[in-house]
């Protein structure tokens, strides 16, 4: 029986690797030399990566964040992945947390552009708290929408607006997680945005048609970022435990999994074999990547081994009760005290 789902499963990951080849060598590219990208959340982690790597592509790139300093160092970065001298390469200071904000900093970004709309707008901006639901307060609550979805639906407006307003083709692409495919215990500050960006972003898919714009939305699995050190900090134990044995990348190799994503043209992208099989297990209506094969051999797997993963699952938070109860009585929330 282990032999024959043993040769089940190399056999479909023979025809998922001959599909991913023929994609490979079909369908124009995206080119990304000589264009305006415009990326948020562009100081540290994929966004910062991806700035680099657009600026090795010959693109002129602005990047905007909160942080001065970080700007200042990714800056620097970019200049020294410049390939030709008259690249424009700009940082800029804002919050993007408010309409306003957003539509500001697109605005003054487009300056040096003779005030023209960038072809790529990039929504990397976004952060994560990681705890348990019964902590979070109203405050916590609308923070981390805040921090996820709003983050990204203010820029996207902006962009979608200028764009429309100045007949501009281009390109806005959105972040969300393989969280937001599905959502596990200890984020529910953070999964529901990145569900929320999914609707968003599948939304504008088919009313941007009406303008010729293009819409992708990028769903990483866990990358070794600034953020992710800090979000590690916040996590209850049971759910360091349980991502132990996951994979992840860097934020060079996800800015790779995600500008690849676009070249294929891919309206959902995914770079991880989790993603891949989340992405056809949930697919709902939204357009196929590559082939029917590839698709259908993924479909399969998730079919037979999400199930199994999600019952691991499971049974590791109801072998953590005693150890959870300890916690809670401990921080007082039994009690009242939170």
């Amino acid at each position: 029986m282990l032999a024959d789902a043993t040769t089940l499963l190399a056999s479909l990951a023979a025809a998922v690797s001959i599909s991913m080849t023929w994609s490979f060598f079909s369908g124009a590219k995206w080119n990304p030399s000589g264009r305006h990208c415009y990326i948020t959340g562009g100081s540290t982690g994929l966004g910062l990566a991806l700035a680099v790597l657009l600026t090795r592509k010959g693109a002129d790139v602005s990047i905007v964040a909160r942080n001065e300093e970080q700007l200042a160092k990714a800056l620097a970065q970019l200049e020294a992945a410049r390939v030709t001298p008259n690249q424009i390469l700009k940082s800029y200071s804002y919050s993007l947390n408010t309409c306003t904000a957003a539509k500001e900093a697109l605005e003054v970004a487009c300056e040096p552009h003779g005030g023209e709309t960038p072809d790529a707008v990039f929504l990397c901006a976004g952060k994560a708290t990681p705890g348990f639901f019964i902590e979070e307060t109203e405050e916590s609550m609308k923070k981390g929408m805040d921090n996820t979805y709003w983050l990204a639906a203010w820029s996207a407006m902006a962009a979608s607006q200028r764009m429309i307003r100045t007949k501009s083709h281009g390109k806005i692409i959105f972040v969300s997680s393989v969280l937001g495919y599905m959502s596990m215990f200890g984020y529910s500050t953070y999964a529901p945005g990145k569900h929320a960006i999914r609707g968003l972003a599948e939304g504008l898919r088919q009313e941007l048609l009406l303008y010729s714009i293009g819409v992708h939305i990028y769903f990483p699995a866990t990358i070794f970022s600034p953020g992710y050190v800090e979000e590690n900090k916040t996590k209850p134990r049971l759910l360091l435990e349980m991502e132990e044995s996951d994979g992840g990348v860097t934020p060079e190799q996800a800015a790779q999994g995600l500008y690849k994503g676009i070249q294929r043209g891919d309206f959902h992208i995914t770079d991880t074999f989790i993603g891949d099989v989340f992405r056809t297990s949930t697919r709902g209506a939204t357009p196929q990547n590559g082939n029917f094969l590839k698709e259908a051999v993924y479909g399969i797997i998730g079919y037979i081994a999400l199930p199994f993963w999600r019952r691991d699952c499971d049974q590791k938070v109801v072998a953590h009760r005693p150890a959870h109860e300890e916690y809670l009585t401990s921080a007082g929330v039994l009690s009242g005290g939170k």
